[in-house]
């Protein structure tokens, strides 16, 4: 069978996508706008999620998220478990590229190593999770530093994934890409590193940027990035 997928249910959670704090009631003027979509269209999506109680209809013609999502997002926090979601995307990874992924978040002023996971063979970088490290001039580092802190350290947004080599020692190099959440906030950097030698021909080359931007932009949905955000942010 194929992937491809239902344009309508697509276009319906994009609609719910489109709610967020401080934007919790919406006109169908606001949602069409919003959305992209022709008012025609987001109007019959609307009636569809509020039959269903995912949206519902106050009296002022305003629309608000409805008891259904509620529901389901009880029984996501009685099922997630962050290592099932984001380990397997680091396995695939580093079985693709044979090279070394990890999830970096911010801890204590520090970068800490959350998952990992290993090539099966070949020279490469080990790094157990739960490793902390400063924040310094990695690539790594200045994903957390510009997106998770606020930093100021380039003028316009960089261009992802960053790469630095021989920024912690002469021998390793690393791209780090940000992965987002809920309500587009920055939850962590997605790496990979190994020998400087093939990370600087694999920069040069371009090699491997899009299944980082693939891999990121996977888990950024998965962890509640809106589809919009991530389209944008990765092109995918």
């Amino acid at each position: 069978m194929g992937n491809e997928g239902v344009v309508a249910v697509e276009r319906a959670l994009g609609l719910l996508d489109c709610f967020k704090p401080g934007n919790e009631s919406m006109s169908l003027a606001e949602l069409t706008q919003l959305s992209g979509m022709h008012k025609t269209t987001v109007y019959r999506l609307l009636n569809s999620l509020e039959r269903m109680g995912y949206v519902v209809r106050a009296q002022t013609g305003n629309y608000s998220l409805g008891h259904r999502v509620l529901y389901l997002g009880k029984l996501f926090e009685q099922s997630f478990h962050l290592s099932a979601v984001v380990q397997p995307v680091l396995d695939g990874l580093a079985a693709l590229t044979k090279e070394s992924a990890s999830y970096y978040v911010l801890g204590n002023d520090e970068r800490l190593c959350l998952f990992r996971a290993e090539p099966s063979e070949g020279l490469r970088e080990t790094r157990l999770p739960g490793t902390a490290l400063p924040l310094d001039e990695t690539a790594i580092s200045h994903v957390i530093r510009y997106w998770g802190l606020g930093e100021k350290l380039y003028e316009t947004a960089p261009e992802v994934p960053l790469f630095t080599a021989g920024a912690r020692d002469v021998y390793t190099a690393a791209f780090a890409t940000p992965v987002f959440g809920a309500g587009d906030k920055f939850m962590a950097a997605l790496t990979l590193s190994g020998p400087a030698s093939r990370m600087n021909v694999a920069h040069e080359k371009g090699n491997w940027k899009a299944a980082q931007m693939k891999a990121a932009a996977d888990l950024s949905r998965r962890l509640g990035a809106s589809v919009i955000f991530c389209e944008r942010f990765y092109g995918a």
